[in-house]
């Protein structure tokens, strides 16, 4: 049965850490609350971007979608902010999914932790970014900002 953001208590969620040159993907279940990395998305094009992503939700087929937003410790957007928003409203209107948007702050720093010596964990900073959303999914949120 769906909650109030429409979501089944099984559903599967992806995760994206984005960035100019790759993009980060985790897959996580509200049933088990649980994330996992998946792969990093590498690109050039906007069109190789978006057919490595499709190739994702064809063979996950989610119900929501995450993404990272960086920000500063005060809050306020970064250079990077406006083009991560622009993000998730692609993938909103691509796959007609809710897509929720997280503080990134840190998530690189805790994926490098856990691999240290690994150059691309954009994947494990998805993966982080999914973890802190799932640990606060159900919260009364006002907005599709966590």
């Amino acid at each position: 049965m769906p909650d109030q953001t429409g979501l089944s208590a099984e559903a599967t969620i992806l995760a994206f850490d984005f960035g100019l040159a790759r993009i980060g993907v985790a897959i996580g279940n509200l049933l088990t609350r649980t994330a996992r990395p998946l792969r990093i998305v590498s690109w050039k094009t906007n069109t190789a971007k978006w057919t490595e992503i499709n190739k994702v939700f064809e063979e996950w087929q989610p119900q929501a979608a995450v993404v990272g937003i960086p920000c500063h410790k005060d809050g306020n957007s970064t250079s990077v902010t406006p083009t991560c928003r622009r993000f998730a409203n692609q993938l909103r209107g691509r796959f007609n999914i809710p897509v929720f948007e997280v503080d990134e702050q840190y998530s690189s720093v805790e994926a490098q932790s856990r691999h240290l010596g690994e150059k691309n964990i954009d994947d494990e900073a998805a993966c982080v970014i999914l973890e802190r959303w799932l640990s606060s999914y159900g919260v009364n949120h006002e907005d599709n900002r966590w």
